[in-house]
């Protein structure tokens, strides 16, 4: 396991992320607010969780949805997977989108989405002349197949 400290004093209302299964990948963050979010069909809201991560060089949290509240209520994380970078000190805030046909109201302590602590790989990036050739080519989106 990687230890990835959060500054408890920042904010006393917010639940540590939890893993709700032995083999769950990915820990549940919740609301922290202090009066209910009201997000109308097809609009987003920025939810603060109230939590503060310090992440070891090297790995990055990647921010989910959760598959519940995608089926149940059509709600997601927008910019999916959102990633916290090592060098971040500020708030994780889940940015909600509601694709469903009703309001959706989001409570203090809600369950808002999931976070999957990863390693990062850098890549080294140069400028060459020419690629290899595959395949597969140029193909694009939907070039696979059905």
């Amino acid at each position: 396991m990687t230890e990835i400290k959060i500054p408890c004093m920042k904010n006393d209302d917010a639940e540590l992320p939890v893993y709700k299964t032995a083999g769950a990948a990915g820990a549940d963050v919740c609301a922290c607010i202090t009066e209910p979010v009201v997000i109308h069909s097809m609009q987003s809201a920025l939810i603060p969780t109230g939590l503060f991560f310090e992440i070891p060089e090297g790995y990055e949290i990647q921010v989910r949805p959760r598959s519940g509240l995608a089926f149940k209520n059509c709600i997601t994380v927008l910019n999916t997977p959102g990633t916290i970078d090592s060098d971040y000190r500020g708030e994780l805030k889940v940015l909600l989108m509601n694709f469903g046909k009703e309001d959706f109201t989001v409570q203090n302590k809600d369950r808002i989405a999931q976070i999957v602590v990863a390693p990062v790989t850098r890549g080294l990036f140069s400028c060459v002349k020419k690629i290899s050739s595959t395949e597969r080519g140029e193909g694009g989106f939907g070039s696979t197949g059905k």
